[in-house]
């Protein structure tokens, strides 16, 4: 069959037939291109955007900005410059109250089923997320729902209801979070929260993310009002677009967002918390019986988790970029990740710690920037009996990310970064929230080809140089679980300035 196709497509001087008995064109090699079919013209990779971010700025200060994709589905959302770093003048925890009331009733939809059944005729699918600087409502749908996208996200960030019974299950919604954060096996969000609060104590990124619960009974309607009515104002906002072009959505934007007064009343962007951020360096411990948090027929072991961070740089600087690399080249993950070098084998906690010490369950490194201050971690987790030993390869790690780089471990993390960076940027919600950030920070967005650039010209006189700058400041401790061995921070301290990263050997237990 598939010498006929090709004698009637190509004719016969395609056609080669190939026997067991060696017949045909045996002489032929397998590089050379048939006769008779066009020459192929291949994609060229050169990681530019086919299309240009564009952003508008509307009369009241609203930032409209749109990335055009292929595709018949967008995604559009709503930024704001608020989340738990501005709570410093309010009850911790407005800002997760906010995140659980999103799509509820407004003033055009008596419910959140309402507003999902009117996604659904587009197919289209909402969400809102907060972080510490930053709170996101998002609307995936067809394109041409793209009217009623932005009506709706409009209403549900100017015009929400607010209702008791709304708040009295959001109120559920908290505490039943609350109780899952100290229940769940994985310990990392809550370890998070405690570096943070260790990090910054009682200031801007340092406040809690989670809602306290002495806070869940003090939030009502008349508080949020009085936060919504600093932080949700049209020049804290950006009205975001991945798939849309912009002349459209800057139509529906003017349409819908240009002259609507807020359900609580005209803005007072002069109250808003300009506090910068105050690294403080500390130490935050909960002692927490481990061994029931994973029941069952194969139980995770009792462990003790610790998180030790230094204090790097705002996104804004240009030593994000090395901060960046360097946290790749740290990488790091579990125990019982298998895989080659996309999985990270290469790095240096796998390499110096995972692989060298089988008692330790894992060792991972995150980097957390914000807009005027940043925070290197390495989170580690072994047997509570090991602690004293977790600690001083834990310090070790980060005094040897001041030691030479060598230049085939720095390409690796340099390609690694890269290449999770344009696989990221395959997704539209992912560009949509890069988009939107950038947006809102800076006011323009950096293209991958621009990001990929400054990755390539880091060099190893540039790890050495931040790692430095890095390990002067006053580390951050967060250690949860069996602590009767864990030392004080002081002796912490004394390791990271120490040259081997070793404990004082008369170290102070707590017990």
């Amino acid at each position: 069959y598939a010498a006929k196709f090709a004698k009637r497509t190509f004719g016969i001087a395609a056609c080669r037939q190939y026997s067991s008995s060696g017949g045909g064109y045996p002489n032929v090699s397998l590089s050379t291109a048939l006769p008779g079919i066009p020459k192929p013209i291949f994609a060229s990779v050169d990681g530019h955007e086919k299309y240009e971010t564009k952003i508008t700025t509307l009369e009241n200060g609203l930032r409209v900005a749109s990335q055009n994709k292929f595709g018949q589905f967008c995604t559009v959302g709503i930024l704001v410059n608020s989340g738990s770093r501005h709570e410093t003048k309010y009850p911790s925890g407005i800002a997760h109250f906010l995140e659980k009331l999103a799509f509820s009733s407004t003033s055009q939809y008596g419910s959140k089923d309402e507003i999902l059944l009117s996604l659904e005729k587009h197919g289209g699918i909402c969400d809102c997320q907060t972080s510490r600087d930053t709170t996101m409502y998002a609307v995936s749908a067809e394109v041409k729902g793209l009217d009623t996208v932005v009506s709706l996200l409009a209403d549900a960030v100017l015009q929400p209801r607010l209702l008791d019974e709304e708040l009295e299950m959001t109120r559920m919604t908290v505490r039943f979070e609350l109780e899952d954060l100290n229940m769940r096996p994985d310990p990392e969000p809550l370890l998070t929260e405690m570096i943070h609060a260790a990090a910054y104590w009682g200031n801007t990124v340092g406040l809690p993310r989670f809602c306290p619960v002495e806070s869940v009974e003090k939030i009502d309607r008349k508080l949020l009002h009085s936060y919504l009515r600093s932080y949700y104002c049209p020049e804290r906002m950006v009205l975001a677009g991945v798939g849309v072009e912009h002349e459209r959505l800057l139509e529906c934007a003017r349409k819908h967002l240009l002259n609507v007064k807020p359900v609580w009343g005209m803005s007072t962007p002069g109250q808003v918390d300009c506090s910068m951020a105050q690294y403080t360096g500390g130490i935050v411990k909960m002692e927490k019986d481990m061994s029931d948090v994973s029941l069952g027929p194969t139980p995770i072991p009792e462990l003790t988790h610790i998180m030790i961070g230094l204090e790097t740089c705002s996104f804004l600087e240009d030593d994000f970029i090395p901060f960046a690399v360097l946290n790749m080249m740290m990488g790091g993950g579990g125990s019982f990740s298998a895989g080659g070098p996309g999985k990270g084998m290469f790095t240096r906690l796998y390499l110096n710690v995972l692989n060298r010490h089988h008692w330790m369950y894992n060792a991972t490194s995150y980097h957390h920037s914000y807009e005027d201050s940043g925070l290197l971690c390495i989170h580690a987790s072994a047997d509570p009996r090991q602690v004293r030993e977790m600690v001083e390869i834990i310090t070790r790690e980060f005094i040897q990310m001041a030691s030479t780089t060598g230049e085939v471990e720095l390409e690796r993390a340099k390609t690694q970064l890269k290449s999770m960076l344009m696989m990221n940027l395959e997704s539209r919600p992912v560009i949509f929230e890069d988009v939107g950030r950038q947006v809102l920070a800076t006011g323009k967005r950096k293209l991958p080809h621009e990001l990929c650039q400054l990755i390539s010209n880091v060099t190893a006189s540039d790890i050495k140089r931040v790692t430095t700058k890095m390990l002067r400041r006053k580390p951050s401790v967060a250690a949860l679980g069996d602590l009767t061995e864990f030392p004080s921070h002081e002796h912490i301290q004394a390791a990271l300035s120490s040259k081997d990263g070793r404990l004082p050997r008369m170290y102070r237990l707590f017990r």
